[in-house]
């Protein structure tokens, strides 16, 4: 397998693009191809021992930023290393593409420049989440704010492909977010998918209110880009806030401090249970090439394991499994809907 690597997106590029990529080389035996300014990703890469083989540079002088309007960045800046690395899996060189750059510009350039699978309407952002019970998913995260029903079908069962072959779960739960349990409750995009999915052969298990989806008790979360963002950052934001105040009271005082060292390999697990790095990146499913999206802070064990996900995508063949699934849901692909 080959995955280009966006070699200068994120916010420690390119120093822990190189050193996951290093890593993932040695661990899974893959190919990977680095886009970025040649001169200095061959001057990192020296720092390491590898296969040499299994590495390549492909030179590209421009790098799009996360301020950047996604579109008219991919239009304007060819030589970015991140177009680079899309345009190798677009001609086929590549199998995959990983950049832990701009999200917006990434989602442009899967559906742009790699293209849509037939049938499909929108490409749709699907992280890995840690649960109390089991890690799910939820899609869409952020790509598309402004959904139809027949999106959000196509959404579930993305989704449900990806999470039978990633975390393999068979016959995943797949739950709609809304406002309520009941059926009648929400806006008309939930009413309406809630039909379209009562239809289907899913395990289809009704609505999930937001209040219940950290549990991991439904496996594939289903939901528009902007219902999806928001309870991605919350829970990212309300994680991040109970660590911090969990640390400022243990640090309080001797006794504090005492009972946290008792408690200490209790934490490490609870840690390590919420650390995003062990999933590595979220898909963008719905494009014709596998396309993961690094997070923007990834250290060289996120980025190795996102190649890692890459992998087990491209194994599985997700793929193949979608452009397959597609064209049998039962159900007038009509974009009124």
């Amino acid at each position: 397998m080959i995955i280009a690597v966006d070699g200068m997106g994120g916010d420690f590029a390119p120093d822990s693009v190189i050193q996951g990529c290093v890593d993932a080389v040695k661990e899974f035996n893959i190919d990977i191809i680095i886009t970025g300014p040649e001169n200095l990703i061959l001057q990192k890469l020296s720092l390491y021992e590898y296969p040499k083989n299994k590495i390549k540079v492909v030179d590209a002088n421009e790098v799009i930023t996360p301020n950047e309007e996604p579109v008219k960045a991919l239009k304007k800046k060819k030589d970015s290393s991140l177009v680079k690395a899309l345009n190798l899996v677009k001609s086929g060189e590549a199998d995959a593409v990983l950049s832990a750059g701009s999200t917006g510009a990434l989602m442009a350039g899967a559906t742009l420049l790699i293209g849509r699978i037939k049938g499909i309407k929108r490409v749709a952002l699907a992280p890995i989440m840690p649960g109390k019970k089991s890690p799910f998913m939820i899609v869409d995260a952020g790509a598309n704010v402004d959904c139809k029903p027949l999106y959000l079908l196509q959404f579930a069962l993305m989704g449900k492909i990806y999470f039978e072959n990633i975390l393999k779960t068979v016959n995943p739960s797949i739950g709609l977010v809304n406002i309520g349990a009941e059926e009648e409750k929400g806006n008309e995009l939930a009413k309406e998918t809630y039909k379209l999915l009562k239809k289907t052969d899913f395990n289809f298990i009704g609505n999930v209110e937001p209040r219940d989806v950290p549990s991991g008790e439904t496996n594939v979360v289903v939901c528009d880009g902007f219902v999806g963002n928001t309870i991605l950052k919350t829970y990212e934001g309300v994680a991040s806030t109970i660590f911090g105040m969990l640390k400022e009271e243990i640090m309080s005082s001797f006794k504090n401090k005492l009972g946290g060292l008792l408690l200490k390999s209790a934490f490490n697990k609870f840690k390590k249970d919420f650390d995003y790095t062990e999933y590595g990146g979220s898909a963008f499913l719905g494009a014709q090439g596998i396309v993961i999206k690094a997070h923007g802070s990834s250290n060289a064990k996120a980025i190795k394991n996102a190649l890692k996900q890459a992998l087990v995508c491209y194994d599985n063949k997700v793929i193949d499994k979608i452009k397959s699934e597609i064209e049998k849901l039962d159900i007038d692909n009509n974009e009124n809907l």
